[in-house]
């Protein structure tokens, strides 16, 4: 008993000893490891060969820089897919155009000057440059990779697949550096002003897609340079630069006749355009909800007769489930009222809603001495033909709202509308079925019956590409959706696509407010 008294206290020493000589080893251990992570970040791994030409041009600073394996980071060779081609001839001269994905997905080009060995090189061939010694430069606009011999260039496989990149022109026009010497597309493209038959693509003709203007150049020796001006097309090219004074200035370059696809080679009119609404006023919604429209030409309703339809999908709208018939599905899905009578001048704004003729709701400013062409008490009486009588047409919150405007007064499953838009994109709005159930769109600044880079049709609401929509604004405060954009009729476009501007109204708001600034715009 003494020997284990006298031997304890000497066993628990030496074991708390042992316990604090191991924390210190781990201790020193990892400051060990952290001074070796301070001299190489890294240890073991290898630096890659290769640099992203997204990071390759950050080193442009607005001189020329010679490359080095030190100031490409350690690396030596860039790689990525050719997708310039000479065979049309509307290619700058002697270059081709490279582009990668390397660095976070962002797509980059750069173009390399090679003379008359360019044309060996075809659109889908992957290649591997040695650009270690060459120059980083900007050549009339285009950022170059100079000096770069024929034998630092390794082709490795041909005929790869370059995935479409759709771009819009004021992509683009914001930012011409990001989309240099890369392939895209810019989709229902047409021009200002419109071609005559005798029109040919040769020459700098401005290009218009909705979203702005950017120059079509076409060499006047290239192989498609007399083919016919398309009235509306996508056009598949790539995007060069070119300097006016200190800024840059985005081309846009087809290869060949086989980068425009025709869309259409007819020019058909939107004879009214929705320009703006509001959803839910300050207070009670009832008949005081209205829609505001443009006439791009003169219409008197009495002899050419139109129609507006209200689509409201919140989950207590009957009947439940997909619109079996569409727009014309009727009870608590659909409203719709006629207008078929009164006078609308080309270019000016005229309504139509509940009997309140009001701006904001119950108390506010009068708008009655505007162009009402048809107010409904939708409170206490059924929609023209379908619909349930209603507090409020459109939904406020959550599930989907839409409005589209037809031509007549006939509507079945399948009449097409001549405008539309939608709020949201809840709810059982599309099945592609069988059998296909939905709501019927039509060609606008939003939407496509048939998608025009896959040329599949889609002809409604959430099938293929359309889902775009607008977004709810706060309830019961009095917003008043603006769509503001420009509609050219000559052209029969939409040359500056709608987009969404919310008005908060008061009581005391007037006419101004809504049909000011940020309205849509009539071009004629």
């Amino acid at each position: 008993m003494a020997e284990t008294l006298i031997h304890e206290p000497y066993f628990n020493i030496q074991t708390s000893i042992m316990k604090h000589f191991k924390i210190l080893s781990l201790l020193l251990f990892t400051m060990v490891a952290f001074w070796s992570c301070e001299k190489d970040n890294y240890p073991g791994a290898k630096i890659s060969p290769f640099i992203a030409i997204y990071d390759l041009k950050t080193l442009y600073k607005g001189n020329d820089v010679k490359l080095t394996t030190g100031n490409m980071f350690g690396s030596d060779y860039i790689t990525g897919v050719v997708v310039s081609d000479h065979s049309g001839g509307n290619m700058p001269e002697g270059l081709i155009a490279v582009q990668d994905r390397r660095r976070l997905n962002q797509l980059r080009g750069i173009a390399i000057p090679l003379g008359d060995e360019a044309k060996n090189f075809l659109p889908g061939d992957s290649i591997v440059v040695n650009v270690n010694g060459a120059t980083l430069s900007r050549v009339n606009g285009i950022m170059q990779l100079l000096d770069v011999p024929l034998t630092s260039i390794q082709k490795v496989s041909s005929g790869n697949e370059i995935p479409v990149n759709r771009i819009t022109t004021a992509d683009i026009i914001s930012n011409p550096d990001k989309y240099e010497s890369t392939l895209g597309v810019i989709v229902k493209g047409g021009f200002d002003p419109l071609p005559a038959p005798t029109d040919v693509l040769s020459g700098d003709k401005l290009l218009n897609d909705g979203f702005g203007d950017i120059t079509l150049h076409t060499n006047a020796n290239a192989s498609f340079a007399d083919s016919a001006m398309p009235v509306s097309a996508n056009f598949y090219g790539i995007v060069f630069n070119k300097m006016i004074g200190d800024s840059l200035a985005p081309v846009f370059n087809m290869r060949s006749g086989d980068d425009y696809v025709t869309l259409s080679s007819t020019i058909e009119i939107t004879p009214i355009i929705i320009t703006g609404f509001i959803s839910d006023v300050k207070g009670g919604d009832g008949n005081y909800e209205y829609i505001q429209m443009m006439a791009t030409q003169d219409i008197d309703f009495s002899k050419t007769p139109f129609s507006v339809v209200v689509t409201n999908n919140a989950n207590a709208s009957t009947p439940t489930g997909y619109p079996a018939n569409g727009w014309a599905t009727g009870d608590k899905r659909t409203y719709k009222i006629n207008m078929s009578s009164g006078f609308a001048a080309k270019g000016t704004f005229f309504y139509v809603g509940g009997t309140g003729k009001s701006i904001n709701g119950s108390g506010s400013t009068s708008i009655a001495s505007s162009n009402w062409i048809r107010s409904y008490d939708y409170v206490n009486n059924d929609g023209d033909d379908f619909g349930r009588k209603t507090g409020g047409l459109f939904a406020n919150s959550g599930n989907a709202s839409g409005l589209a405007v037809f031509r007549g007064t006939e509507i079945t499953v399948d009449t097409k509308p001549v405008d539309v838009i939608f709020i949201s994109s809840g709810g059982s709005l599309y099945t592609a079925g069988p059998p296909e159930k939905g709501y019927k769109i039509t060609n606008t600044d939003w939407y496509d019956v048939r998608n025009p880079i896959t040329l599949e049709n889609q002809p409604y609401y959430k099938s293929g590409a359309n889902t775009l929509c607008m977004t709810y604004t706060t309830k019961d405060v009095g917003y008043f959706y603006v769509l503001g954009g420009e509609y050219n009729v000559k052209l029969g476009k939409w040359v500056k696509a709608r987009t969404q501007s919310n008005v908060e109204l008061t009581k005391e708001s007037t006419l101004i407010e809504i049909e000011g600034e940020g309205a849509t715009i009539l071009k004629q």
